[in-house]
């Protein structure tokens, strides 16, 4: 039952994290002026895609790991920096400030967002996607007695998770530190100085296809992932 329940999750973990990449898509205005960060660009595969979208050729991003030489060879202008810290860029630099499944991973979120509030100029907004700490799939989770799936205790391995949906090892468990709602995340960025232009849900585990689309629009406030785009008061 187990194993059987572990592959149905990860098939809606699959399509959730495909819908969270595309809601990134949905937020993002064309722009072809634009200066672009993206912040977390691992490889620059959607860095790009974001980036087509808009229309820019502008494009910025800060990865720390090894992954960060094929964004380079993508022609993104990458830059290795951790984002506990200030961002090494100029006040006001960019139009489109991206952070897709990046601030679950921060100690110093109210940093971070300071910096995003700094570097962004007059005008421009950020998007920011992440793990939803309210999401059904957490609170059963909750109610049996074991730990949220996003919600870590270990760098190297899932105790206390319900099921494995990745193996254990430094990959398995991708430590995250700061795991939002829909709610939280909205607020914290206003208390941060900024206006929440939109917001959106999606994924609905272990549901997928039509079903998990149709939960998503009728309750944002608990899907697997969202997503909020900002923009300074």
């Amino acid at each position: 039952m187990s194993k059987l329940l572990s592959k149905l999750l990860h098939k809606s973990y699959e399509e959730s994290f495909r819908l969270c990449n595309e809601s990134v898509l949905d937020l993002s205005a064309t722009n072809p002026s634009a200066v672009m960060l993206d912040c977390g660009c691992n490889d620059g595969s959607f860095t790009t895609r974001v980036a087509e979208k808009i229309g820019t050729k502008q494009i910025y991003g800060i990865e720390i790991s090894s992954a960060s030489v094929k964004a380079q060879a993508l022609g993104i202008k990458t830059t290795s920096a951790d984002l506990n810290s200030n961002l090494p860029y100029d006040d006001g630099m960019f139009d489109v400030i991206v952070a897709n499944q990046l601030i679950e991973h921060l100690s110093n979120t109210d940093g971070f967002a300071r910096e995003i509030k700094r570097t962004l100029k007059p005008g421009g907004y950020a998007i920011i996607s992440t793990n939803n700490l309210s999401s059904w799939h957490n609170i059963v989770a909750l109610v049996l007695g074991r730990q949220p799936f996003p919600s870590d205790i270990s760098n190297y391995t899932h105790i206390g998770k319900l099921v494995k949906i990745w193996g254990d090892g430094d990959a398995g468990s991708w430590s995250h530190l700061r795991v939002f709602t829909m709610h939280a995340l909205v607020k914290f960025f206003e208390h941060h100085g900024f206006v929440v232009k939109q917001n959106i849900g999606v994924g609905h585990y272990p549901f997928s296809g039509w079903i998990s689309k149709f939960l998503s629009k009728i309750d944002k406030y608990h899907t697997a992932y969202v997503a909020i785009k900002v923009s300074k008061k």
